[in-house]
């Protein structure tokens, strides 16, 4: 294990000598989403559901609002800041409701920190959770994904709606 956590280290300078890329903290994130996504195709191989042989056509943009809504609600929220808390340091607002913050601590810590502050990184993670859940429960996925669109359509005429005013009030 020794000689791994070196050969890692010594990858992780020749990749980037200017800076500390944390190059074992990704490998070990990469392993786990291989692990959580054998998990999920463990869990519907069980259950006996087939895969469909396509989409459904609403699913697609349903369920990529939904990941769109939720990213950005678990890694930028600031009413969802004291989950990320552990990992990160507030660093600032940055818009309606949202925060910026950064990672912190040794390299696990800061590994998660920097997978639940970036909206993109959690996006692959919650469509692979999506894409599982539809497989297993339909229904209630469906349900969740129009829920968190509907939030999502209601954040950008929100947003839209803030715009025109500001516009009209200059």
């Amino acid at each position: 294990m020794h000689r791994l956590k070196e050969a890692v280290r010594s990858l992780g300078r020749a990749y980037s000598p200017q800076e500390d890329r944390r190059l074992g903290g990704h490998l070990g994130a990469v392993v786990a989403f291989g692990a959580y996504t054998a998990a999920w195709g463990a869990a519907v191989r069980r259950h006996g559901t087939e895969l469909p042989d396509r989409h459904d056509p609403w699913d697609l943009p349903l369920t990529a609002a939904a990941v769109f809504r939720l990213s950005r609600l678990l890694a930028k929220g600031s009413v969802t800041s004291p989950l990320r808390a552990p990992f990160t340091r507030y660093e600032s607002a940055t818009g309606p409701a949202e925060v910026s913050e950064s990672p912190r601590g040794g390299a696990v810590r800061s590994t998660v920190g920097e997978l639940i502050t970036c909206p993109f990184c959690l996006s692959v993670w919650l469509t692979a959770t999506f894409t599982g859940a539809r497989l297993l429960w339909p229904r209630a996925t469906r349900t969740v994904t129009g829920g968190l669109t509907a939030l999502a359509l209601a954040d950008a005429l929100q947003l839209g709606y803030d715009c025109l005013l500001q516009k009209n009030t200059e």
